[in-house]
Formats: C-alpha cells, sequence, structure tokens
C-alpha cells in the first residue's frame, strides 16, 4: 500500500546511483519528439541509470523509436480536473519503479503531483503554478528561455548551469526490416517515390488550406510521384478531400494508430506538413520535410532537426505571428497566400537535393 505521507526533503535526498529517472514530458506529439534531446542530456550525464517516460497511449508508439528511453509509463489523466484517485493509483504505479529522480515539464501543479504522492526523492522542474512542496529541486527563470526545447532540455542540468549553445537533435530510428513489413501491409511497392502530406495541426489557423493540399497533391502525381496522406481521424476527411481531387497516385493513411505515421514519415522521399507534431516526427527520423509556417514562428516553433525548406507567406503580415486556434481577422491570409505551387516547387527541391546525397 502506498505511503500516503509524501517526502518533501529539502534540499532533495540524494537518488541512488543507478536508480531511474523518470521524464513527465508535454504530451503533444512535437513536444514529446522534443523530449528526446531531454533524453540525450541525461544518457551523457547519467550513463548507468535508465530513462523512462510518462506517455500517453497517443504518444507511446515514438518510444519504440526513440534510442536510449528504457519504457514508457502509459496513463492517461483527464486534462481539466484533478482526478485525484487516478493520481494516487499512478503514484502507486511509480514507488513501485523506485525512481530516484524526476524531471516534470510541464508547469501545472497537477503534473507533479503523482510524483509528489510517490515520494520520489529528487522532484525538478519549473515552479509554474507555485509548485513548492510537490517539487523539491525548484527552478526559476523559465520566461527567460524563449524555446520549448530550451525549457525542457535545462531541467536536465545541474540547477545554475549555463544554457548550451547547442542541444542535442532528436533522433527517431526505425528499422529498415520494420518498413519493409509496413509497406507490406499497405501494398505499397518501394519503386515508386513517395511525398507524405500532412495537412493536420492544432487549431484550423495553423493549417494550409484542404483544397490548396489537393491542388499540390495533383501537381505532385502529374510529375510521377505518389502521395500518402497522413494524420489522425480528425484529418480523414481533408484526405478523402485530397484523394477525390488529385486522383489514384494518392492514398488516404488517416487513422488512430501514431505508428502507422511514423512508418510512413520513415518510408517516404519527403514529407509536407503543418506546424504541428508530424512535422517534428518526420524531421526526427532525417525524412526532408518541408514546414508551412502562417501565424506561428519558425525560430520559436520548428523542429530542432534541419527542415529541406520553411515555408511563410511572401508578404509580411501585420497580425503575426498569432497563437489564436483561429484566425481572429477572418481572411487567414497567412496560410491561404502560400501558393501549390511554391510547395510543390520547395518539395522537389528536396527530392533532388536527397537524390544527389
Amino acid at each position: 500500500m502506498l505511503n500516503r505521507t509524501p517526502n518533501t526533503q529539502w534540499p532533495p535526498a540524494e537518488p541512488a546511483e543507478r536508480s531511474g529517472i523518470l521524464l513527465v514530458p508535454y504530451m503533444w506529439i512535437g513536444d514529446f519528439v522534443r523530449c528526446h534531446s531531454v533524453v540525450q542530456v541525461l544518457r551523457d550525464r547519467f550513463p548507468d541509470r535508465p530513462i523512462d517516460v510518462l506517455t500517453t497511449p497517443l504518444c507511446v508508439p515514438l518510444l519504440n523509436y526513440m534510442p536510449g528511453v528504457r519504457k514508457g509509463i502509459v496513463a492517461e489523466l483527464p486534462r481539466k480536473r484533478l482526478a485525484l484517485a487516478k493520481q494516487w493509483e499512478l503514484a502507486a504505479r511509480l514507488r513501485r519503479e523506485g525512481y530516484g529522480t524526476v524531471l516534470v515539464m510541464p508547469r501545472t501543479w497537477k503534473s507533479a503531483l503523482a510524483p509528489f504522492l510517490a515520494q520520489i526523492p529528487e522532484r525538478t522542474g519549473f515552479v509554474g503554478e507555485l509548485r513548492f512542496g510537490v517539487l523539491n529541486d525548484l527552478r526559476w527563470g523559465e520566461r527567460t528561455l524563449p524555446r520549448m526545447v530550451d525549457r525542457c532540455a535545462m531541467l536536465a542540468l545541474p540547477k545554475g548551469t549555463p544554457q548550451p549553445a547547442d542541444w542535442p537533435l532528436p533522433a527517431l530510428k526505425v528499422e529498415p526490416a520494420d518498413i519493409g513489413l509496413w509497406r507490406e501491409r499497405q501494398g505499397i511497392r518501394a519503386e515508386r517515390r513517395a511525398v507524405a502530406l500532412c495537412p493536420g495541426a492544432v487549431g484550423p489557423a495553423k493549417r494550409w488550406p484542404a483544397d490548396h493540399y489537393a491542388e499540390a497533391a495533383r501537381q505532385l502525381g502529374r510529375a510521377g510521384l505518389d502521395v500518402w496522406v497522413l494524420g489522425g481521424p480528425n484529418e480523414t476527411e481533408a484526405a478523402q478531400a485530397i484523394v477525390r481531387h488529385a486522383g489514384a497516385h494518392v492514398r488516404d493513411l488517416t487513422g488512430h494508430d501514431l505508428r502507422n505515421a511514423i512508418l510512413a514519415l520513415a518510408a517516404c522521399d519527403a514529407a509536407v506538413s503543418n506546424d504541428s507534431g508530424l512535422l517534428h516526427v518526420a524531421a526526427a527520423l532525417g525524412t526532408p520535410s518541408i514546414g508551412i509556417f502562417g501565424p506561428t514562428s519558425p525560430w520559436h516553433w520548428a523542429p530542432l532537426n534541419p527542415l529541406a525548406a520553411v515555408i511563410e507567406p511572401a508578404t509580411e503580415l501585420p497580425c503575426r505571428p498569432c497563437h489564436k486556434p483561429t484566425c481572429r481577422l477572418k481572411h487567414h491570409r497567412c496560410m491561404r497566400d502560400v501558393a501549390p505551387e511554391t510547395i510543390v516547387a520547395a518539395t522537389e527541391r528536396a527530392l533532388a537535393e536527397a537524390k544527389v546525397h
């Protein structure tokens, strides 16, 4: 039975030399991929300590392709309520694992609750929602770190360490045999070059219009390429519209399983994506990737991995950057003004450069 008198020791107890480290990341796909930079920093500091990651059922397939991670702890806590019984249940699971350290990346109070209840000796995170007590290795200065990767990775370094000039790049690894089996299941031949389109994003403002994707797919097909449309169930309607417009060379590969999208992005020759989680997946796999950034800043939100092309509106708009889920001015010019021909040209350049290398 879980002891209900959690450790509030300050300074935190010294974790055992080989005790496990738990990461509590943000659970959006892109931020989850960024977490691999943190894994690599920890692996360099603590080569003998296993690293586990708290995950949701959606994100757990990523861990199979993330070197340096021992396993995922799958939990699905409600986003908008405390769910104390579930927190106690998760705490009991964490306590059985015997972790010595936890890094809590989200700044919310409830994200630190289960590690606190589990009495993990060293609980590191930014002050956030006044988390005095639930965390015992509190960090300040979160607001001075401009990018999400900086905020996450600095927690993996000792307090007071200057920020490095560069972080390790996320590097997802998919075995060629896994790609071969995926192609076999999908009935996809390896001889034809393929481009993946990822039309989804959190909020309509970050989505390049579906009719633009459809026209780009049509032009890519005329150039002799296969086109795969990837995403979750919310992207199926857009995928079907693209298929109807662009023809038989386009396949709808949307679905519930993120693993399917990971394997498709590893198998394709280039990817086109909005500012979304799948852009981070594609870039971390080393797939030449074209990122479309309308309302958001690529400096803040693009993958840490280099992209084949960053596409922004040609005309500077005074309303950018914007972080509203829908265009507050109703014109959505930051995305509508990006022409399909621009994306097709960037994709063809990326394919030509990849072929040379």
